[in-house]
């Protein structure tokens, strides 16, 4: 099965673009789900945790930090993201 292409590197210059975090990790726990929906038998690409700051989502409530999180990250979603664990600091 062909891979999805998506890094956490992609992911997190995307984030870094559009939400100009003071704080970002990109984690791809892809591997860690293997045999799970969503996986694609590559064990990257498909899982992945953002931890962010970012003075985009200061004041915003959880639901709209988040919405700017799989906003900026929709892209990938289309292509194959598949599960996407969010927290903002």
């Amino acid at each position: 099965m062909a891979g999805t292409g998506i890094t956490a590197q992609a992911l997190q210059q995307r984030l870094q673009e559009l939400l100009a975090p003071s704080h970002l990790e990109v984690i791809d726990e892809s591997a860690a789900h293997a045999g799970h929906a969503g996986a694609d038998g590559t064990g990257s690409g498909t899982h992945f945790r953002v931890r962010i700051a970012s003075p985009a989502l200061a004041g915003k409530p959880r639901v709209a930090q988040h919405r700017l999180v799989y906003d900026a990250l929709r892209i990938f979603i289309d292509r194959g993201l598949h599960a996407l664990a969010i927290e903002t600091l």
